[in-house]
């Protein structure tokens, strides 16, 4: 059952947003959220992950958005292990990274950047003396991990991901893609009449602009909008308001050939 839609542009933070609206929207309208989202790595992104684990308490089943993963053969972040308690990363050769060496009277909160990173610097007298060096920060003077402010929340998304209610959500999500990928490249429901997301959402008839029934239209009145491929016989309507079933008969009422 589609209860919401929304167009956007294909642009990563562009759909994760308006995931996030969706959401809001069918909760306000109808009282209620799932509990779960899910989706590819688009919206795998700490800000997502975040808000979906934080502040909704909603499961990601969800791959996580992660580059932290070296290719030039030095240690990678997951090589360090990260103490909660302490708040500091533990280094294959047992030296720690913190955030600050100082020790002050009162406890100050963690510096976070702009990019919503905390910064986890080894000792440079630690660095020079390790064994490790090589492997590690060749290039640098001390060794240096990124952690995200919402890394618990990547975390728990780490640990769906091994679940068997991963597989799946996985397998469901590729019948639904399946399903718009068949009538993408076979059918020829490529793209709107009107162009732009102006054009999209004047164009799909969601329920804050669809007329509320009984629907008439009078004669020379333009005709309900179109996907293009199939020209003007068959609505947008057809899509949206159907099953599965009834869009696929949909379909073969127009084209006779489509299996």
């Amino acid at each position: 059952m589609i209860v919401d839609v929304e167009p956007t542009a294909p642009i990563r933070p562009t759909e994760a947003r308006a995931a996030r609206d969706m959401i809001d929207r069918v909760q306000q309208r109808f009282g209620s959220k799932p509990g779960k989202l899910v989706g590819d790595t688009g919206y795998g992104s700490a800000e997502t992950l975040g808000w979906l684990v934080e502040e909704r308490k909603i499961a990601p089943h969800i791959p996580v958005w992660d580059k932290s993963k070296r290719t030039d053969g030095t240690l990678s972040r997951d090589d360090f292990v990260y103490d909660t308690t302490s708040d500091q990363y533990t280094c294959p050769a047992g030296n720690t990274l913190e955030t600050s060496r100082r020790k002050f009277s009162k406890p100050r909160v963690t510096n976070v950047s702009k990019d919503g990173l905390i910064r986890y610097r080894a000792r440079k007298q630690d660095c020079d003396t390790c064994h490790l060096k090589a492997q590690c920060c060749p290039t640098q003077s001390a060794r240096k991990v990124l952690r995200s402010v919402h890394e618990a929340a990547r975390d728990l998304a780490r640990g769906i991901r091994k679940t068997d209610a991963y597989i799946t959500s996985f397998m469901q999500r590729r019948k639904v893609e399946m399903l718009f990928a068949h009538l993408k490249r076979y059918i020829g429901l490529r793209m709107l009449r009107l162009r732009g997301p102006k054009g999209a959402a004047a164009a799909i008839p969601t329920r804050r602009n669809r007329p509320e029934p009984p629907q008439t239209r009078q004669i020379g009145a333009p005709a309900a909008p179109c996907m293009r491929g199939i020209g003007n016989r068959l609505p947008l309507n057809a899509l949206l308001n159907a099953s599965n079933t009834d869009v696929f008969n949909t379909i073969r009422t127009f084209l006779p050939f489509a299996e």
